[in-house]
């Protein structure tokens, strides 16, 4: 893979337009009756299309049989080494937030989450429950004091959360409470064996926890809050910077929103519904260089399971997609940060779909956009932290390298 230092050096800028579009979580796993997966499942006539008119191929997202989490394997779509640069999650949705973080404070990502009369976790979701509900039940934990430390909880999505500690002596060097299993009791934050600072912080979050614990116990299921993904502000070299781009994000879901901020890129307007998403598209396609467009709805499928679901929210997607005769950018690719398989219920470690589509591209003999055919594409098996060559040099971004 080549380094981002000396990618840089052979970017020559042009008028060329180039589009990203990221469903989270596309790859699936074949349905047992019907032997395809929910992307070969789906009817999408418009990615079909641009498929025969392109290429296609498989990426590994990380490494393979490494399962990512959505914040590393969109690091490396975006050419970062997510090994270099580990950003947690908390960061991210608090980014995503826009809450106003300073020096010295710890985000997390927190789920509210069912437990039983025994303490065991049941739904580490709470449902799914509804964002305003999320809402009114932050409203009872923000600004919660503990042994000098406050405590900030604002609702992100759904059952999703952002908690900020603020205070004297913090360290994110503590491990998730979240066990990403039911059946059995949250963790309890643990810090690192005699580092002063990380020993504290994790008996804090103990004790607010417990807190946090008595003051949900009438709001079944959301009646405790998972945490995961404790996180200083970091630094990160800026996407525009390297690849000499104007980039603009579109995204529903915070922590998509905060990686595109904390990369540099312009955050666009938050959209209601994918519709939105590539209405604001066309509205700003005039404006930018590249763009990212996020579609979560897959991976929230795949984690509940609905094979169904899935299926239809690529298929909704894929009427949109005749947008792209209209602006026509000069390259296009599809693809997805992971797999989600609905049989699997959470993430995976499977090569994920991927689509490109160039004016001055070339065809491969592919037919329909599918983990089968992808899998016989030119493109071939790739890691993903090559998109960002690829997609620069179909626009005719790239010199030559050496004599």
């Amino acid at each position: 893979m080549i380094a981002q230092e000396i990618l840089s050096k052979l970017i020559q800028p042009n008028a060329s337009k180039l589009v990203l579009v990221v469903f989270d979580g596309l790859g699936g796993l074949p349905d047992e009756k019907t032997g395809r997966t929910e992307l070969e499942s789906a009817r999408h006539p418009n990615l079909d299309k641009f498929a025969e008119e392109g290429c296609s191929g498989l990426s590994t997202p990380i490494s393979p049989g490494i399962t990512p989490g959505s914040g590393p394997s969109h690091l490396a779509l975006f050419g970062y080494d997510p090994f270099r640069y580990e950003i947690g999650r908390g960061l991210l949705d608090t980014l995503g937030i826009e809450f106003p973080l300073q020096p010295g404070d710890v985000a997390a990502r927190g789920n509210l989450a069912t437990i039983d009369e025994d303490g065991l976790l049941t739904d580490r979701r709470a449902g799914r429950i509804a964002t305003e509900k999320t809402s009114q039940l932050c409203k009872l934990l923000d600004e919660i004091v503990i042994d000098g430390i406050k405590f900030f909880v604002r609702p992100v999505k759904e059952h999703r959360v952002s908690v900020v500690m603020r205070g004297a002596g913090l360290s994110d060097k503590i491990n998730d409470t979240d066990p990403q299993k039911t059946g059995v009791k949250p963790l309890k934050a643990l810090g690192q064996t005699g580092d002063g600072r990380s020993e504290f912080t994790a008996g804090v979050v103990n004790k607010f926890l417990e807190v946090v614990g008595e003051k949900l116990a009438p709001h079944k299921p959301a009646n405790y809050l998972l945490l995961r993904g404790f996180a200083e502000m970091i630094t990160i070299p800026s996407f525009s910077e390297i690849y000499k781009v104007k980039a603009a994000a579109i995204a529903i879901y915070p922590m998509y929103r905060g990686l595109a901020r904390l990369l540099g890129m312009d955050v666009l307007p938050l959209p209601e519904d994918v519709a939105a998403e590539f209405r604001i598209l066309r509205e700003n396609f005039s404006q930018y260089d590249f763009f990212f467009l996020h579609i979560k709805g897959t991976d929230s499928a795949g984690e509940d399971g609905d094979f169904a679901r899935k299926v239809r929210v690529i298929e909704e997607a894929d009427r949109y997609f005749s947008i792209f005769r209209e602006l026509c950018p000069d390259v296009l690719v599809v693809t997805g940060d992971h797999s989600t398989p609905a049989k699997l219920k959470g993430h995976s470690w499977h090569p994920v779909p991927f689509l490109l589509w160039s004016k001055a591209g070339r065809r491969d003999k592919t037919k329909k956009f599918g983990e089968s055919e992808c899998r016989s594409g030119e493109l071939g098996h790739f890691n993903a932290r090559e998109t960002m060559p690829l997609m620069l040099a179909s626009a005719g971004r790239l010199l030559k390298f050496g004599a």
